[in-house]
C-alpha cells in the first residue's frame, strides 16, 4: 500500500480552470487550453473542467452557426485530442457541436489521445440577456446518442457517467452552465446514478451578487448530492458589448468549499483540489434516504450510460492540496467558531433546562474539581438556573479532595464556586477511601506506595457515591461532567462513577471544544468580570485526574501520558465516528495536518504556546492507543446517562449517534495500522 500517495489514500485531483479566450479564434483558445492542460498533468490533476463554449467565446453570438467557426472547431478540437495522448488528466472543455441538423453548446470530455463522450446542454436560457435558443438545441432529449468529433464516433447525451477504473469512487458527471439553474438539474439525476463529482462549464456573464448565486446553488448541489461540485466560469476575452464576465472557479465537496480562485483575473487561473472520494462515498452510505431517492427515480436514472477511462494516476507523495483541519470540532474561522459556541452552549444549557424542568425542578447536585470539564458543567448549570428564573443556590457544587488533589486546582474549584453564587461545600474523601483499601486488603491500607486502578477508583468512585447520596438527601439531580473524548477512550470510572449521572451535559462535547466554549462564555459576557477572570485562569492548568500522589522527583500524573494527546483523539474520533475511515486515511491525514506547527490555520484565540507538531510515528503510537481503548470501553458507552447531541460529528450515546457490541474487537483496525502505516 503507497501510504504517502493522495490517490492510494482515496483522494481525487481535480481542477477548475477559467482562461483568456480569443472571440471567434479557436485554434487560438485550443493553444490556451492545452497550455493549462500540460499544467494540469504537472500537478497531477485527474481531471480539469474549462469554461463552456472555452474554444470559440460564449459571447460570439450569430457567429455559432457559421461553417468556418465550426470547421475549425473542429480543427481545434482535433488538436487538442492529439496532444492529450501525453497528459494524464482528463480534459472536459466546452465547444460548439453539431449534431444532426442543430449545433448544441456542448462538453467534450477528453482523455488520452480519445474523445469520451459529448454533453450537451440540456437547458437553454432564453430569458433577459440570454438568447441561446437562437443558436443552440438543447439536449435534454438526446439520451442513447451517439456523434461524431474530430473524426471519432463517441457516445452524446447529458446521461453519460465517466467511470475511472483505476481510481475507485471517480465518477463522473458534466452539465453545462443553466443546467444548475432549473429545479431538477441533470447532476441531481446523475448523483443518484452514481456520479460523485458533479462538473459545471459555464458561461454566465457576471451582474451584481451573481457570484453569490453562483456559489450557492454549488453549494447546495455538492451538499444535497453527497458529492463534488465543480464549476469554472468564462471571464477575460469574452465581448464586453453589452454584458461582463468575472471567471469564476470553485470547488465544493458535501458542502464545504474547498477553493476558489480570484474573480475578474488577468491570465489563467486553476483551482486545484483534492476531493475526498472515501467522504463521498460513506456519506451516502450514511445517508439512507439517498439512496431511496434513487429508487423514487429509478426510470432516469437507471438510462445513465457509463463510459469506463483510465487515469493511471501517480504514484509516491504529490502532496495533500486541500486543507486538513487540526482541529475537525473547532472552526479556523472566528465567526463559524463564535457561531459554533454559541449553538454548542446553549444546547447544554436549554438540554438541562428541559431536564430540570421535566422531573419537578430538582437541584442540580454536581462535582467540581477546579478542571476543564467540571468548569464547564457548572456554569451550565448556573446559565440553566439563570434561565429558569431560580437561584443560582439551587446548584449544589461539591468540591472533594482525594490523595492527590493540589490546592491550585482545589482552590478553583472554591473561588469559582463563590464567585458563580452557588451552594458550596467541601467534602473530604480520603478517609472513607482510606477505610476502604484497608477493607480490601490493599497494600495501601498497610502503608505501601501502591497507587493501581483500584487505589484510583476507589476515590472516582467515592466521589460519585457520594454525589448521589447528596442528591437523593436534597432534593437534586447529578450533573455528570464527563466529556465526548473521555466516553470514547474510555477516561472515565464504571458504574458508580464519572460514567455516571443523572443527566450529563458535556456528554456531546470533545475535549479539545471545552476550551473555546469557556473563552466564548468570557468574551460573550456570559457571566461578571470576576468570573470571567476565573475561567482565563483555568483555561492554563495541565489536565489532570489527580488521583496519584505526586513523588518527589517524578512528574505529575497527566491524563495524556496515559490515553494519548487530545488534538490528536480527537481528530482520530470525528474521522472514525462521522465518517468512518479506516486507520490509514486517519494516519495520512494526521500526518498532514499535525506535522509542521507552522503550516495551516489554528482556531482563534489559540495560544502560541500550546502549538505543536507530531511526527507520524506518534500519529501512529496514539492511534494505536485510540483503536486499543476505543473498542475495549464501549461497554461504558453502551449504559450512558441521558445528554444532549453537540456537535454533527456525533455523540458516543447508543440511542443518540453510536451502536457498537461492547465485545466487539479492533484485532482488523489494528492490523491495518501495523500492515500499511509506516513508522516515519
Amino acid at each position: 500500500m503507497d501510504f504517502y500517495s493522495a490517490y492510494a489514500q482515496g483522494f481525487a485531483r481535480i481542477a477548475a480552470v477559467t482562461v483568456p479566450v480569443h472571440l471567434a479564434d479557436p485554434v487560438a483558445n485550443a493553444a490556451v487550453v492545452l497550455e493549462q492542460a500540460r499544467g494540469c498533468h504537472d500537478d497531477s490533476v485527474a481531471v480539469a473542467v474549462f469554461p463552456e463554449l472555452c474554444l470559440t467565446g460564449y459571447s460570439v453570438d450569430d457567429l455559432f452557426l457559421q461553417d468556418t467557426l465550426l470547421a475549425t472547431v473542429e480543427e481545434a478540437l482535433a488538436e487538442i485530442v492529439a496532444a492529450s495522448a501525453d497528459l494524464m488528466t482528463m480534459l472536459v472543455v466546452g465547444a460548439p457541436v453539431v449534431h444532426g441538423n442543430r449545433v448544441f453548446n456542448a462538453a467534450v470530455v477528453i482523455h488520452r489521445g480519445a474523445v469520451l463522450g459529448v454533453a450537451p446542454k440540456s437547458y437553454l436560457p432564453n430569458y433577459r440577456e440570454f438568447y441561446e435558443r437562437r443558436w443552440f438545441a438543447p439536449g435534454d432529449d438526446r439520451e442513447l446518442e451517439w456523434v461524431s468529433v474530430a473524426g471519432q464516433d463517441v457516445r452524446f447525451g447529458p446521461d453519460l457517467i465517466f467511470r475511472c477504473l483505476d481510481v475507485p469512487g471517480l465518477d463522473l458527471h458534466v452539465e453545462v452552465c443553466e443546467d444548475m439553474w432549473v429545479p431538477v438539474p441533470p447532476s441531481a439525476e446523475a448523483a443518484l446514478a452514481g456520479a460523485t463529482v458533479l462538473a459545471n462549464l459555464s458561461g454566465s456573464p457576471i451582474t451584481i451578487a451573481r457570484a453569490e448565486d453562483r456559489k450557492l446553488l454549488a453549494r447546495s448541489a455538492s451538499s444535497r448530492c453527497s458529492a463534488a461540485y465543480v464549476y469554472a466560469a468564462a471571464g477575460q476575452g469574452e465581448s464586453t458589448t453589452d454584458l461582463s464576465w468575472d471567471g469564476q472557479t470553485m470547488v465544493y465537496e458535501c458542502g464545504s468549499l474547498l477553493g476558489e480562485s480570484e474573480r475578474f483575473p488577468d491570465g489563467p487561473r486553476r483551482t486545484v483540489v483534492d476531493v475526498d472520494l472515501d467522504l463521498v462515498r460513506q456519506e451516502r452510505m450514511r445517508q439512507v434516504t439517498f439512496d431511496d431517492n434513487r429508487r423514487t427515480h429509478h426510470e432516469r436514472v437507471n438510462r445513465f450510460r457509463t463510459v469506463e477511462w483510465e487515469l493511471e494516476p501517480p504514484t509516491g507523495d504529490i502532496g495533500l492540496l486541500r486543507k486538513v483541519d487540526r482541529y475537525p470540532f473547532v472552526p479556523d474561522d472566528p465567526e463559524r467558531l463564535a457561531l459554533d459556541c454559541y449553538e454548542a452552549y446553549n444546547i447544554q444549557v436549554s438540554g438541562l433546562e428541559q431536564r430540570l424542568t421535566a422531573i419537578g425542578t430538582p437541584k442540580a447536585v454536581i462535582g467540581v474539581s477546579g478542571g476543564l470539564d467540571s468548569t464547564h458543567a457548572l456554569i451550565v448549570a448556573c446559565k440553566a438556573m439563570d434561565r429558569l428564573g431560580r437561584p443560582r443556590s439551587d446548584v449544589l457544587a461539591f468540591t472533594m479532595p482525594g490523595f492527590a488533589t493540589g490546592e491550585t486546582t482545589k482552590s478553583y474549584a472554591t473561588r469559582l464556586s463563590q464567585a458563580l453564587g452557588v451552594t458550596f461545600e467541601e467534602l473530604d474523601i480520603r478517609p472513607a477511601a482510606e477505610q476502604m483499601l484497608k477493607d480490601l486488603g490493599h497494600p495501601y491500607g498497610r502503608g505501601e506506595k501502591v497507587y493501581d486502578v483500584t487505589f484510583e477508583n476507589v476515590q472516582a468512585g467515592l466521589r460519585y457515591d457520594y454525589l448521589f447520596r447528596l442528591a437523593n438527601q436534597r432534593g437534586g439531580i447529578v450533573v455528570g461532567t464527563g466529556d465526548l473524548s473521555e466516553l470514547a477512550l474510555g477516561w472515565c470510572t464504571y458504574g458508580v462513577g464519572d460514567q455516571m449521572s443523572h443527566y450529563t451535559v458535556n456528554a456531546g462535547v470533545p475535549k479539545t471544544l471545552v476550551q473555546h466554549l469557556i473563552r466564548w462564555v468570557i468574551s460573550h459576557g456570559e457571566f461578571d468580570e470576576a468570573v470571567g477572570q476565573l475561567l482565563g485562569e483555568i483555561l492554563e492548568l495541565e489536565i489532570t485526574p489527580e488521583l496519584i500522589p505526586v513523588e518527589e522527583g517524578k512528574k505529575p500524573q497527566a491524563t495524556q501520558d496515559t490515553v494519548g494527546p487530545y488534538n490528536l483523539q480527537d481528530f482520530t474520533l470525528a474521522l472514525v465516528v462521522r465518517h468512518g475511515f479506516r486507520p490509514r486515511k486517519i494516519a495520512f491525514l494526521a500526518w498532514h495536518a499535525w506535522k509542521d506547527v507552522e503550516a495551516g490555520e489554528w482556531p482563534p484565540g489559540f495560544p502560541d504556546g500550546a502549538r505543536v507538531a507530531y511526527s507520524l510515528e506518534e500519529v501512529r503510537t496514539w492511534l494505536q492507543v485510540f483503536v486499543k481503548r476505543f473498542f475495549a470501553n464501549q461497554f461504558k458507552r453502551s449504559a450512558l446517562p441521558n445528554g444532549p447531541k453537540v456537535s454533527p460529528s456525533g455523540t458516543m450515546s447508543p440511542r443518540g449517534d453510536w451502536r457498537m457490541p461492547s465485545d466487539a474487537k479492533g484485532t482488523a483496525w489494528l492490523a491495518e495500522i501495523d500492515r500499511d502505516v509506516p513508522v516515519s
